[in-house]
């Protein structure tokens, strides 16, 4: 018999396009009416939109936010947020813009409103992830949660596709720790089934037309449901690693995520096959997947699955290794330290030596075999 535990937090979400055209009157539901504009130097074309639309609502911009959320990055939005009085936060841009809002609201309680233009999916979760000393750690409370997501399809649109690819490999990410977490629940199995399919149906899409409304839509609405199965559970290898990767030795954020996904997928698989059957099936359903119980077929084909998903950032142009990240082949002892210093819940029993070798793996781009059961 199974048993779980679902945690749904509270979030009020927009989605559609042109709901940008909505923000100012989002502050002042929150009965907020100074707001600090929050971005990163890529958005900020859309940063400039966002402040003529809340007009004097606005009382002041930041540009400055960095991958990681550097403490001191966040200690001189503070001080801004301060001065001006502010008693909400905009958040224009991705993880890196949503992760200083979640700093900002840790230390005051301020409200936020984010808007995001990437598929990072931070924006539905109550993590915070902070960067101090070259070291990344994270914590987990309601208090960092957003007020309020606004989702504009249209602010997609331009996003290039090397940061769509990433990105969306990085939504996909949550929604596969989602699926083998100690604390997995059938609404989490049903999120993040149903995000993966999106995405991977999409991916190719937007490589083809990043112009393409529908696939946009099809990758937004899936980095929501990754992000927001993601916020109920726990998370594992997989992110440990891609936050010290990120932390420790300053890798850019997606595109860890990216390469790391088959070889921690491949590292898990032989615990949790009927996870691997599933991500299988959402895989190739591309949004028809259900979650039933798979198939003997599917069984096999789950066995597969973190080849499928190297096949599938190699086919639209993501990249494949740590060294091309810029990684040294010989920090990857000290990264498999740094990663398995402190226990965690992971379906497979961690090892310094067992992630060396994963890390190994990602290091040269080798697209991982077909996993045995345990």
């Amino acid at each position: 018999m199974r048993t779980w535990i679902h945690t749904a937090h509270p979030a009020r979400t927009v989605f559609g396009a042109g709901t940008v055209e909505r923000i100012r009157d989002e502050v002042e539901r929150l009965d907020r009416s100074r707001a600090l504009l929050l971005a990163g130097h890529a958005a900020a074309p859309v940063a400039g939109q966002v402040v003529d639309l809340l007009g004097p609502v606005a009382v002041g911009r930041f540009d400055g936010a960095a991958m990681h959320t550097p403490v001191e990055v966040t200690d001189d939005a503070l001080v801004l947020l301060r001065e001006r009085a502010a008693d909400c936060v905009v958040a224009v841009g991705g993880g890196s813009t949503t992760g200083l809002a979640k700093a900002l609201a840790w230390r005051t309680g301020v409200d936020q409103i984010i808007i995001p233009t990437t598929y990072s999916g931070s924006e539905v979760t109550p993590v915070l992830g902070e960067t101090a000393d070259g070291v990344k750690t994270t914590r987990s409370s309601p208090a960092v949660l957003p007020e309020t997501v606004l989702y504009d399809v249209d602010l997609t649109l331009t996003l290039p596709v090397h940061i769509s690819v990433t990105s969306g490999f990085n939504a996909m990410a949550h929604a596969v720790e989602a699926l083998y977490s100690a604390e997995a629940s059938p609404v989490a199995d049903v999120l993040a089934s149903h995000a993966i399919s999106r995405i991977a149906s999409a991916l190719p899409r937007v490589g083809t037309d990043p112009s393409d409304r529908d696939a946009r839509t099809d990758m937004l609405e899936g980095a929501w449901m990754a992000g927001t199965c993601l916020g109920s559970v726990s998370m594992g290898l997989h992110h440990k690693l891609c936050h010290t990767l990120g932390g420790s030795f300053d890798l850019p954020h997606a595109d860890t995520h990216t390469v790391v996904l088959p070889h921690s997928l491949a590292y898990n698989a032989p615990a949790v096959p009927d996870v691997m059957a599933r991500i299988a099936g959402a895989l190739q359903d591309g949004g028809r997947f259900t979650a039933n119980r798979p198939s003997s077929a599917g069984s096999d084909l789950g066995r597969d699955v973190p080849a499928l998903v190297y096949d599938l950032i190699a086919t639209t142009g993501g990249p494949v290794s740590l060294r091309e990240l810029g990684m040294a082949e010989d920090d990857l002892p000290k990264a498999a330290q740094l990663a398995t210093a402190t226990a965690y819940p992971n379906p497979r029993a961690l090892t310094s030596s067992g992630v060396e070798g994963l890390l190994r793996q990602a290091w040269r781009g080798a697209r991982p075999e077909a996993t045995p059961t345990m």
